[in-house]
């Protein structure tokens, strides 16, 4: 990095805060701060459900895997088939549900279904999990920084961390929505400009050495139950189904994006939007996996330089040694952007669910103050999550990799039986006593953990579908054993679907058998 590069960082860094400042400026309530005042368009709340999830980190560990990972390859995109169908149940069900009441919290929709018990559980869940998770992310990221800079790595994490704070804490969920479409802009260009220099370096190449393996895409060979193959189709397609609704639909940080969209239909396009972009760049990180795939065959130097190294290593050895000056720069400024966009749309949702199901509920004279009053909470409220994200990456920054790797997994653990609690109340129509709720949701959380002691060789994926089935199970078997009214007012329950409903979810339909071709040419070409 010299000072062409650092002064790239700078202003890129600058801008994101002038953002957040001006975006700010104009806020004067919460629905302002934490939904935008639900004026966020289809295209920028799509472009920045792609840009939230499909980060630095899947620009580090895309490529490395398809190229690099033991047991790796094309077979990551069969996770992508899930994606789809995921995406057509949030449209039928899980959007229509949340935007019919008024409010910016998920778990508040949850207590007008079963009961304050079961909103405070699942809210307190959230808390916990996605501050950890969030710290995880910055560390990743942060390493990844610290190669390339060489700054100190707890120097980074700090760095990273105070810019997305005074963003974030100033302009909320409008300034984090523009910053994350920046964000996926610098990286879509930094990913165009690696394929063409590795393009220009193997120009004249005609024999490549590689294991065409890692060029299959399918992987029906086994189902990832008893023989510990995690990589294969059925885990990835159906494990991926539970976590994308999970995540998507039913983790404050994302589901915060499409309440803040003008109205159920904008929302619903968004995740069409958001469905297209990140298939475009995850096919981007793929080309660039197998074209340096190639490289590693060709160039003894990269071969050199990752010796004994991490396979994660690979996208950074190759910025730091293959990038000019100036250019250099702009990618970096992508992936700090990107670490600042997990970290942005976390805090500002952990701040709304503070507000909303803790503070909101243990003391209801908080509702009482002023919009100006309510405003700085909500922003000290950002602040100090920040700080507490902030203090769980430098946590695991001085801890074992395999930390980092027991966070991953512990969201996991969660997503299939927090997905359950959700549908329930979505989907059916008779009162279940919000006990028996919340013992499926700890139930789903057990059996994951019987699994993953006990039965390892059970690929992890399956949890997403195993805790959501445990979860879904108990509440009713317990329930026969009582007579149970019908919700008349209560919840969320499907009568009828409109036809523009009705044509998105055709339209994904589409999209997914479209992918599946797609995918079966490539796999024809490179045989």
């Amino acid at each position: 990095m010299n000072a062409i590069d650092w002064t790239i960082v700078a202003l890129y860094s600058i801008c994101v805060i002038g953002i957040g400042y001006i975006v700010g400026k104009k806020q004067k309530n919460q629905a302002d701060y934490y939904i935008a005042s639900q004026k966020a368009s289809a295209w920028l709340t799509g472009s920045s459900l792609a840009a939230n999830q499909v980060s630095a980190i899947s620009l580090i560990g895309v490529p490395a895997f398809i190229a690099l990972k033991q047991d790796g390859g094309l077979t990551w995109l069969q996770y992508e088939l899930a994606l789809p169908l995921s995406m057509i149940f949030l449209i039928l069900v899980v959007i229509p549900a949340f935007r019919s009441y008024q409010g910016f919290s998920i778990y508040e929709w949850l207590e007008k279904r079963f009961g304050m018990h079961t909103r405070v559980i699942l809210a307190l869940v959230f808390l916990l999990s996605r501050s950890m998770a969030t710290g995880v992310a910055i560390v990743a990221t942060s390493y990844v920084i610290s190669v390339l800079t060489d700054l100190n790595l707890y120097v980074s994490i700090l760095t990273i961390s105070l810019i997305s704070l005074i963003y974030t804490s100033v302009g909320g969920i409008l300034a984090d929505i523009y910053t994350d479409v920046m964000q996926l802009v610098v990286i879509l260009f930094s990913t165009v400009l690696f394929c063409g220099i590795i393009l220009y370096i193997i120009d004249g190449h005609t024999i490549f050495t590689i294991d065409y393996q890692r060029l299959k895409i399918f992987n029906y060979t086994s189902f990832g139950i008893l023989d510990g193959n995690t990589f294969s189709l059925a885990p990835m397609v159906c494990g991926g189904f539970f976590l994308y609704i999970s995540y998507y639909g039913f983790d404050q940080s994302q589901a915060q994006r499409f309440l803040s969209s003008k109205n159920t239909d904008s929302a619903q396009k968004a995740v069409i939007i958001n469905t297209i972009v990140r298939f475009v760049i995850v096919m981007l990180y793929s080309f660039l996996g197998i074209l340096l795939l190639l490289l590693l065959s060709v160039d003894n130097t990269l071969h050199f330089l990752l010796t004994n190294q991490h396979p994660d290593m690979l996208i950074p050895t190759f910025i730091k040694h293959y990038i000019p000056a100036g250019l250099k720069g702009v990618v970096v400024s992508g992936i700090v952007a990107a670490s600042m966009s997990s970290m942005d749309s976390a805090i500002n949702s952990l701040s709304a669910i503070t507000y909303n199901d803790a503070l909101k509920v243990a003391y209801e004279k908080v509702e009482s103050i002023n919009d100006k009053a309510k405003l700085f909470l909500s922003r000290s409220l950002t602040v100090f999550w920040g700080i507490i994200t902030t203090l769980f990456a430098i946590f695991f920054a001085g801890s074992s990799e395999t930390v980092v790797e027991l966070v991953n997994k512990i969201g996991s653990l969660l997503y299939g039986p927090i997905c359950a609690v959700f549908i329930i109340g979505m989907i059916v129509k008779k009162k279940i006593h919000q006990f028996l709720i919340i013992g499926g949701f700890i139930t789903g959380i057990l059996v994951n953990v019987y699994i993953w002691l006990y039965m390892q060789s059970v690929s992890w994926m399956w949890w997403n579908a195993t805790g959501f089935f445990a979860a879904i199970l108990f509440p009713f078997i317990f329930s026969f054993f009582k007579d149970s009214d019908y919700v008349s007012d209560s919840g969320y329950t499907i009568k009828s679907f409109p036809e523009n409903t009705r044509f998105k979810a055709i339209v994904l339909v589409m999209w997914f058998l479209a992918m599946i071709v797609f995918f079966v040419i490539i796999e024809k070409v490179f045989e």
